[in-house]
């Protein structure tokens, strides 16, 4: 992480919960809240980021767009084209490096808006960056440097985990695996808690196991040597509760449920980016 004036000038274009959570990051990592600076025509949005970070924030898009060196698009995938055109012009002289955390947009869609030849780095994140545990997947198009890959990069992982992808198609089996992933982990905690209630257990004490499980084994996870299949087989004593309880979801079809759960994501943000650059 550079320090001091080397910072680049970080431009964020959104000042919502995403945008907070990158700048937010920032900060905590060292990065001067006078090189950051965030743009959104929305009083409101403006206020909480002003109230949350203590940075300066802008209501015209392309004051920020013209200054930054590092251009964060931080809107609705539906916005995004309307707001790319409206700061065009800004980018062209300086040409920064754009990275989009719009879901579904493609590279060329987004090129095609800024109207210039940009460095873009496409970025899918999910909802646990504004918790400082995001996974994020990324893709470069072939006009940003082994640098500016980096300065991508760190960005990123002020929240969380960030990893790159080499062929723009497998964004979306990011957004289907990582982007979408909470939804199935916190489907996953609701029905473990709705069964440990159904078997007698209060809701708050049933809730707190739950969740204090799914937790834990994350974290036994992420911060062990093993794969989560040898983790399983641990806790799993032959003839004892685990085993049956694990039989009956193999046998129910855990496996397939997730595997087509994950082709109906893929197949559908390949829909959304065909009808986000269609309808542009």
């Amino acid at each position: 992480m550079r320090t001091g004036s080397s910072q680049p000038l970080i431009g964020f274009i959104g000042a919502g919960n995403m945008a907070r959570a990158l700048a937010g990051g920032l900060i905590q990592n060292g990065w001067q809240k006078s090189r950051l600076l965030l743009a959104d025509p929305d009083a409101n949005q403006r206020h909480g980021a002003e109230k949350a970070l203590g940075v300066a924030t802008h209501a015209d898009n392309a004051s920020v767009a013209a200054v930054a060196d590092i251009l964060v698009l931080a809107v609705k995938p539906q916005a995004l084209a309307e707001v790319s055109r409206s700061i065009r012009a800004a980018v062209q002289p300086k040409r920064p490096l754009v990275i989009s955390v719009a879901a579904g947009v493609r590279l060329a869609d987004l090129a095609r808006w800024l109207g210039a030849e940009l460095p873009i780095v496409r970025v899918m994140p999910n909802t646990a960056a504004l918790v400082g545990s995001g996974a994020s997947g990324m893709h470069a198009n072939a006009l940003v440097t082994e640098d500016q890959r980096n300065e991508a990069e760190s960005i990123l992982r002020a929240v969380g985990v960030a990893i790159w992808v080499d062929n723009e198609s497998l964004m979306d089996v990011v957004t289907a695996v990582s982007g979408s992933g909470p939804a199935y982990f916190f489907l996953a905690m609701e029905a473990l808690e709705s069964a440990a209630i159904d078997a007698g257990l209060p809701a708050p004490q049933a809730r707190l196991l739950a969740l204090e499980t799914a937790y834990g084994a994350a974290k036994m996870a992420l911060e062990g040597n093993e794969e989560p299949a040898m983790l399983r087989r641990r806790v799993t004593s032959p003839g004892g509760t685990t085993e049956q309880a694990v039989r009956v979801l193999e046998e129910r079809g855990i496996r397939t449920m997730f595997r087509d759960a994950v082709r109906a994501a893929i197949q559908r943000a390949d829909e959304l980016a065909r009808l986000f650059g269609k309808n542009a």
